[in-house]
């Protein structure tokens, strides 16, 4: 694979951990902890694993670090069911490690950002465990959705509402009562009407802070909130309205004064903390409310990340993006991968409509293509990105996974979601050898391709024509530039039918997203490009699925 650039070095990250408003254009790379570096051959990764990874991280250029869930908990939901929130899990080490972390990272100029998960706790929490064993009536069972069931014995659930992992939304204990859970079985909802849970998640959010955490990632930030009542939906495979219509357990109003009274918490810190929502809305408007002045930082935009690769469907999910963004004040956020979807180099390989969960492989060339030239257009946006860790390296999902080497919840339950979100997840490369690339001494929790070994860390760095080296030096680029993450608009520029070309400043943007070249200006000197462009006569022949950065200046 081809790329043109400049030589640029990295600009040091000490003077950019102390700038205000870090977070309006930060860079932000998501490391999901058991699957990114193995420090003591288990074949799970670890937080020593992640902090001798840290160098490597500073060197591809990011701003700061968010860690998936790490906390105490049985992993019936890799994390996200979290028994408890003061500890760290003993598969990933212990609080003294992550004070380790915590304290090198910011040495380096990395800020951290932790996973909180306030919609649900494992059903392993103390809380809970009482709560069962106490029976009917026990003070506990308020602090969770405990119901009487429906029937002439109870014997139906108490609505109709259905997990996100398929089945019904809630399970009965020995006595005949129902707890509900939007998600596994294993973890089950908070009741945040009940004041003591409030109470114990801003301690949660105070013994992190004095931890020396940099911010929270919000899991299921639109959740926490259920109708009065808890009405029936009335719908079945009620999983596809998520995301498009308002649903009773989802995005309800009363999400925003938890929120308020979270940031006045950590505006109490100095070192400008942030708050990001994972919040799944069915409009970019609506992620805007999570994000007014006195409520979070930055809220996800899934919008984005589900929008195809075509130029006129992009431009309309930026334009309005920004335009949600622009009246509270907050910038806007882009991102193609993460820990709960097939990664983009494989999204972008299939044909548009698929969906975020894949089970082909598809066109791998033109799939890493297409990546490549997204993530340049996503880094020449205003607003802060997220890099999904091993997208870097042009990592495909692994499509292929045994069922037997299967771990997701979802993929065990009947309907719902697909779950096959352990494509994504597989340990990411280091080296072109080892029983795991470099990921551990004693292999990985999921297996690993053959052919990730000229994926690796090690195959790539130095290849000018690689995807790593593109990562690095398209961030030295944006680092070198403060504008051009900076601001909340762009200036379209008239285009090819299939290309995005856009103007900030003396910065020009130009994406083909057809599957035949195009000629367009040469509007400058040429920065860096996803692909080989030819320059003739003042022109530019720009390659199918290619995106290129120039400079007028």
């Amino acid at each position: 694979m081809s790329q043109q650039h400049s030589a640029l070095a990295p600009a040091p990250h000490s003077a950019e951990a102390k700038r205000s408003d870090w977070w309006r254009d930060a860079v932000i790379y998501q490391v999901y902890p058991r699957s990114f570096a193995d420090s003591n051959g288990d074949g799970m990764g670890d937080l020593e694993g992640i902090r001798t990874r840290l160098p490597y991280l500073r060197d591809l250029g990011v701003d700061a670090v968010w860690l998936s869930p790490f906390y105490a908990s049985p992993q019936a939901d890799a994390g996200y069911d979290v028994a408890d929130y003061r500890a760290v899990d003993p598969m990933f080490g212990n609080l003294l490690d992550a004070d380790a972390l915590i304290r090198d990272a910011r040495g380096l100029g990395l800020r951290i950002i932790v996973d909180l998960v306030p919609n649900h706790s494992s059903d392993q929490h103390e809380w809970f465990k009482r709560a069962v064993a106490e029976g009917p009536g026990s003070p506990l069972r308020d602090r969770y959705h405990f119901r009487p069931g429906k029937g002439e014995n109870g014997e139906l659930p108490p609505n109709d509402w259905e997990s996100i992992f398929g089945g019904p939304a809630w399970t009965r204990v020995e006595d005949g009562e129902w707890y509900l859970h939007l998600f596994a079985p294993e973890q089950p909802d908070f009741n945040w009407d009940h004041p003591a849970v409030g109470d114990e998640f801003r301690s949660i959010l105070r013994f992190w802070l004095d931890m020396g955490v940099d911010g929270f990632r919000i899991d299921v930030a639109h959740g926490l909130v259920k109708a009065e009542g808890l009405p029936d939906l009335g719908s079945h495979d009620q999983v596809k309205l998520l995301g498009n219509d308002v649903m009773p357990f989802f995005d309800q109003d009363g999400v925003h004064e938890i929120y308020r009274q979270w940031r006045l918490i950590l505006d109490e810190y100095s070192g400008e903390r942030i708050f990001v929502a994972e919040a799944w809305t069915p409009t970019v408007e609506r992620t805007a409310n999570y994000v007014r002045p006195d409520e979070l930082h930055q809220a996800f935009n899934f919008q984005y990340l589900s929008t195809a690769w075509d130029a006129e469907e992009l431009r309309g999910v930026i334009d309005r993006t920004l335009e949600a963004m622009r009246p509270v004040g907050a910038p806007a956020t882009w991102v193609l991968s993460n820990h709960d979807v097939t990664r983009h180099a494989t999204r972008f390989a299939n044909p548009p409509g698929l969906g975020t969960q894949i089970r082909t492989a598809g066109d791998r060339e033109l799939g890493l293509r297409r990546a490549r030239a997204a993530t340049l257009l996503m880094l020449a946006l205003p607003g802060s990105a997220y890099i999904y860790q091993g997208e870097e390296l042009g990592l495909p999902d692994v499509v292929d996974l045994a069922d037997e080497d299967r771990q997701d919840p979802a993929y065990f339950r009947g309907a719902g979601q697909d779950g096959f979100r352990d494509g994504c997840r597989v340990p990411i490369p280091w080296t072109r050898e080892g029983s795991s690339y470099g990921f551990g001494a004693g292999g990985s929790w999921l297996p690993q391709p053959s052919q990730w070994a000229e994926l690796s860390v090690e195959a790539q760095t130095g290849d000018p024509g690689s995807t790593l080296e593109l990562y690095r030096e398209a961030l030295a680029v944006r680092r070198a530039r403060p504008d051009l993450g900076a601001g909340d608009a762009v200036e379209w520029l008239r285009a090819p039918e299939g290309v995005l070309a856009f103007r900030r400043g003396d910065f020009v943007c130009v994406a083909n997203t057809g599957g035949e070249s195009v000629t367009t200006p040469a509007y400058g000197r040429l920065l860096l490009a996803s692909g080989e462009v030819a320059e003739v006569n003042g022109d530019a022949k720009v390659p199918a699925d290619t995106t290129v950065w120039w400079t007028t200046a």
